[in-house]
């Protein structure tokens, strides 16, 4: 079998990247040629070599490539050759795993190499020139048949690396049709192991399956076998139940999968409890408050709470509210979807210009005003202009009279 003519296989450099490593010692490898046999859209590109590393730097450079040392002590070399970025590794085996990170020694065998992958579907190889596919471990099965499938001993591959708990399921809710009952059942014994890893890596994992493909389907099948009970025990059936609605909802409305909105699907409904959550997964500080404030239920119209809080908080309360009939909930999110949202056409300057006198006596007046122009539901300019008149006129008067 051969690789399938790509956009990305044209890319300027790419070429000559290649030839700079020498007849057979370029392969594209992984998620490049797993999707271009699925008919994806190929973002990153990777290369694995037999060449060791310094050996990697000196011919791209000897053929005027920039090669930088990103990972040099793992074996990859980022090149960039007429602006396309391409990390080139090593052939690798692992020396030692203690589940966290390895210790890898440098080889010259391809299959090596490839049996040290997690699952089959990312260890196929493509030859750059031909197009030819190596398939050491029934890779190309599983990728027709959909089939997420473990090399070799699941158990063991977890052992290497407790994360591939997490990048089962991500794979199996992007490109799974059933799970493989070997590595199902291994990464449902070895749950635990999560809680080895730090919570940075489990989020990275975690926000990629929530919009996965088949992500509720997945992740209800998480929550039956407790995968989540010793890193995340606050994600429940119920939550599930939330997620998929929400699922739906998106798909309804053209809102768009959001990983944030999704996971404070999944949490009980307590503010606090989201930012609790956010914060234990590292999360950014952004992150962390969209996540409690997605829990938060809407105390105003839609348009006003876009206008307060930003329309991605008003989308996220209006979704995730159950004070709201479906019917109110998806004219109210297909409304704010194409939403504009406005800004107050008025300023310090025109009161002043109106006679207000600097300071603390403008700023109130301001926000009088905005607070009457949101109650009017966002009026032009005109009528923000009458609103300013009235609210200057009674800030004079109450002056006058002091």
């Amino acid at each position: 079998m051969r690789l399938p003519a790509a956009d990305w296989r044209a890319r300027p450099g790419l070429d000559r990247l290649t030839a700079a490593l020498g007849d057979g010692n370029a392969r594209f490898v992984g998620g490049a040629v797993r999707d271009t046999l699925l008919g994806i859209a190929v973002s990153d590109v990777d290369i694995a070599t037999p060449l060791d590393p310094q050996e990697v730097m000196r011919q791209l450079e000897a053929a005027g490539i920039k090669a930088v040392p990103t990972g040099i002590a793992h074996g990859t070399i980022t090149a960039v050759s007429s602006g396309t970025v391409v990390e080139v590794t090593t052939l690798r085996r692992d020396v030692s795993t203690d589940g966290r990170r390895a210790t890898v020694a440098f080889t010259d065998d391809w299959r090596e190499d490839a049996a040290r992958r997690d699952f089959t579907i990312n260890a196929l190889y493509a030859d750059p020139v031909t197009g030819e596919i190596f398939d050491y471990f029934g890779g190309l099965a599983d990728l027709e048949a959909r089939h997420v499938r473990f090399i070799g001993d699941p158990l063991q591959r977890i052992a290497e690396d407790h994360l591939r708990i997490l990048r089962f399921f991500r794979f199996l809710a992007r490109f799974g049709d059933t799970p493989d009952p070997a590595s199902l059942d291994a990464c449902t014994a070895r749950a635990n192991d999560l809680m080895a890893l730090s919570r940075e890596r489990i989020a990275d994992e975690l926000l990629k399956l929530l919009v996965a493909r088949d992500a509720v389907r997945i992740v209800a099948l998480m929550v039956e076998r407790g995968i989540f009970r010793p890193v995340l025990p606050e994600i429940t059936a119920d939550g599930v139940a939330r997620m998929a609605a929400l699922a739906a909802l998106e798909a309804a409305t053209g809102i768009g999968a959001d990983p944030i909105r999704r996971l404070a699907a999944l949490l009980p409904r307590d503010p606090a409890l989201g930012e609790q959550v956010a914060a234990r997964l590292k999360l950014s500080n952004v992150q962390r408050k969209r996540t409690g404030s997605a829990l938060i239920d809407p105390a105003e119209n839609p348009e006003s709470l876009a206008y307060r809080a930003g329309r991605e908080a008003a989308i996220d309360r209006i979704a995730l509210t159950p004070g709201l009939s479906e019917e109110e909930r998806r004219a109210a999110l297909i409304h704010l979807r194409d939403w504009v949202v406005p800004i107050l056409p008025m300023s310090g300057g025109a009161l002043i210009a109106r006679g207000l006198s600097k300071g603390p006596e403008v700023a109130r007046a301001l926000r009088q005003i905005e607070e009457r122009w949101i109650a009017e539901r966002f009026p032009d300019a005109a009528r923000a202009g009458d609103i300013a008149d009235e609210v200057v006129a009674q800030a004079l008067r109450s002056d006058s009279s002091a």
